[in-house]
């Protein structure tokens, strides 16, 4: 259990759940043909990657109900139709949808699938304890990419998957050459320090890989724009600096002294921080 998983949040009842017309929900354009919605819970991070002809690919949105039906009420109100969904890793807040949005595939790892099948009764759980009220038998159906496939199987902008095992497993970001824009799922987050998947035999080299992975396919398409599953859009600039500050992090967790990092002033991030010690020091 990691990060996001081990601290469900109350929440007060969702927007657009009482019945009355629900209001689009605000988009921003952070590159051509890129748009984000922002949540309340954990600042996180929905895109929709638009085609030419009003088709979109919908990543990991969330969270409330009231957000999704929001997200589907924006769409509609473009005239822009998903054409398909990705999420990005298992974990319950990555695995929503809702009717609105359609019923396109929604496209996963297979490990990612695997892993959201194992685990879908704790992803309902976690789901209704923090944002109630999700249409359940929509959780969690995701289906896997087609074998030896590096790209989502739509027609829109070219959308490429880059797997790795840092945070958990299945974990895939994209990056969309067009826009030279990575979207990073729970990685290289402005407000969260690198959250390890504390059940790996090593969670600290997995995590490592997965950043060398990410930098490579960052640098490999010439990526001017990170969108994180939680926190805030960054430049290129700032996408070094996120580099920076996770491999700084994990350098101190790793010669057991305290990490000079600014993140640390949330206090759920304190937990997951000392339990990560706990893991490497193997007292845990």
């Amino acid at each position: 259990m990691t990060g996001h998983e081990s601290h469900a949040r109350a929440t007060s009842a969702a927007p657009g759940a009482t019945g009355r017309r629900t209001a689009p929900r605000p988009l921003s354009e952070v590159a051509a043909g890129v748009w984000t919605a922002t949540a309340q819970i954990w600042t996180s991070l929905t895109t929709v990657v638009l085609a030419d002809d009003g088709a979109c690919l919908v990543v990991d949105p969330g969270i409330t109900p009231g957000e999704l039906a929001g997200l589907a009420a924006a769409l509609e109100a473009r005239s822009w139709v998903p054409a398909a969904g990705f999420a990005t890793h298992p974990h319950w807040d990555h695995v929503l949808w809702t009717a609105a949005l359609g019923d396109a595939a929604r496209w996963a790892t297979t490990d990612a699938v695997e892993r959201a099948a194992e685990r879908r009764d704790d992803a309902v759980r976690k789901a209704d304890g923090t944002a109630p009220g999700h249409d359940h038998a929509l959780t969690g159906l995701l289906t896997s990419l087609p074998d030896g496939a590096v790209e989502v199987p739509w027609a829109g902008p070219r959308a490429v998957v880059v797997p790795h095992t840092a945070h958990c497993p299945g974990h895939a970001a994209l990056v969309l050459p067009a826009s030279r824009v990575l979207l990073a799922g729970d990685m290289l987050s402005d407000l969260e320090i690198p959250l390890l998947d504390l059940e790996a035999a090593d969670p600290v080299a997995d995590y490592r890989r997965g950043l060398d992975t990410l930098e490579a396919a960052a640098r490999a398409h010439g990526v001017e724009v990170v969108v994180p599953g939680h926190g805030h859009v960054g430049d290129e600039t700032e996408l070094a600096r996120r580099f920076a500050a996770d491999r700084a992090y994990l350098d101190a967790l790793e010669a057991d002294r305290a990490p000079d990092d600014d993140r640390l002033a949330t206090p759920w991030l304190v937990e997951e921080h000392h339990r990560h010690v706990a893991r490497v020091r193997g007292t845990s």
